[in-house]
């Protein structure tokens, strides 16, 4: 596999999108027309260059039947902050977000909300721990190469 800088530099626009396009399908290769169609590029070649490129960076491979699926722990770098699930791409923060704000929410049920410091200096640090995490989300989604 070459450099992370050159696959860096190398992955972006049509080829990102190519790519993203791969690595929904998961195992099941898929050809330049199929590439062609669904991101709707002007020719088979066009999506046969961006495939051959991403097969040189070493990011996506020839299956038996000539189809192209991504390598196996090839996984480029420009998707690190996200978690493929269920077929979709959400920001690894988003997990984080959700643990933060349903802790805040146990708490503020569980416990009956009184003027004490301990109550004053919980609910600071559970809201600013959320706003932190929800901020952090918002701005990886924003920042998606897909």
């Amino acid at each position: 596999m070459e450099s992370h800088e050159k696959v860096r530099s190398e992955l972006k626009g049509t080829t990102l999108r190519v790519y993203w396009a791969i690595m929904k399908r998961g195992t099941e290769g898929v050809g330049p027309r199929e590439i062609m169609r669904e991101l709707n590029l002007s020719s088979p070649s066009v999506a046969a260059y961006h495939l051959e490129k991403l097969k040189s960076m070493g990011l996506v491979d020839k299956d038996a039947a000539g189809g192209y699926v991504a390598v196996e722990g090839g996984k480029a770098e420009v998707f690190s902050d996200f978690v493929k699930v269920l077929g979709m791409m959400l920001p690894r923060y988003l997990f984080y977000s959700v643990f933060f704000t349903s802790m805040l929410i146990t708490y503020v049920i569980l416990y009956p909300l009184s003027p004490t410091p301990q109550t004053l200096a919980s609910l600071i640090f559970g809201i600013s721990g959320c706003i932190i995490m929800w901020c952090e989300t918002i701005r990886a989604w924003r920042r998606r190469p897909f």
